[in-house]
């Protein structure tokens, strides 16, 4: 479970991104998170694992204040979510399974990690991982030889090998083509319903969060709008999130809606 209690992000530069996050999200759940670019989505992620850290507030993930978290305890926690960025994160001059084996690498011996020679039971998972989204075939394959959808694919593979408890994925279609698109999608849907791992997304494209996820969180200037499930999205609702000069709170249905 992971769990925001007024959560504040500000920068350096004195922008405030995220403004009192109150949230919720249980293990097993598929999250879209949606709004205008510049809104906090990609903050409000990015706070899970501590690649940003919280200015004000608790976030607690499984029980475990993240902010309380240092040095080795940070990487020990980090394990447990996979992170999947826009631009994949993928060495393309190495093969498809190499990529994926990279993500084993801190907890190699010295000697290993000199010499590149990974114990037979991270091949195996990293195999494994590799057919759980349909690229075993491409195991020993360059990566700069695949398309978009496979290198997605393979980036998802090496977090998968990590046995992780979260997904965290920041525009993991922005780069790909529509159809492409769809056909990785169906793949974190697939894995979030057989593997029972939460899936958090930070995405643009509305009607692709709707037809994916099972909950919405709408983000306007780094504040929460809209908390609820995908059939109660109306237009209104979307209009809400979307119009920055709207100052007009949503009509709230069962606590479904949040408003500010």
């Amino acid at each position: 479970m992971i769990e925001f209690k007024n959560v504040e992000k500000i920068y350096s530069n004195n922008v405030r991104a995220l403004q009192n996050i109150n949230l919720t999200i249980n293990q097993g759940e598929f999250v879209a998170i949606i709004g205008l670019s510049g809104a906090g989505k990609s903050t409000l992620i990015r706070c899970i694992n501590r690649m940003h850290d919280i200015t004000s507030g608790q976030l607690f993930v499984n029980g475990m204040e993240v902010s309380s978290l240092k040095g080795g305890e940070i990487r020990k926690f980090r394990k447990r979510i996979g992170m999947i960025f826009q631009s994949f994160n993928l060495v393309t001059r190495m093969s498809v399974l190499n990529n994926v084996l990279v993500s084993f690498v801190p907890e190699l011996p010295f000697w290993r990690k000199l010499t590149g020679v990974f114990p037979k039971e991270y091949k195996i998972r990293a195999l494994s991982a590799l057919e759980q989204v349909g690229i075993l075939d491409k195991a020993f394959v360059r990566v700069d030889q695949l398309s978009g959808g496979q290198q997605q694919r393979v980036a998802l593979a090496r977090t998968l090998a990590q046995n992780p408890e979260i997904i965290l994925a920041d525009e993991p279609i922005a780069s790909l083509d529509p159809v492409t698109g769809r056909q990785v999608l169906n793949d974190f849907k697939r894995i979030n319903q057989e593997m029972e791992l939460s899936v958090i997304m930070n995405i643009h494209h509305v009607e692709i969060a709707l037809e994916y996820a099972n909950r919405i969180i709408g983000v306007r200037e780094g504040q929460v709008v809209f908390d609820g499930k995908v059939e109660a999205v109306t237009q209104e609702v979307l209009d809400y999130i979307y119009n920055s000069h709207s100052k007009e709170g949503l009509a709230t249905s069962e606590g479904e809606t949040v408003h500010v």
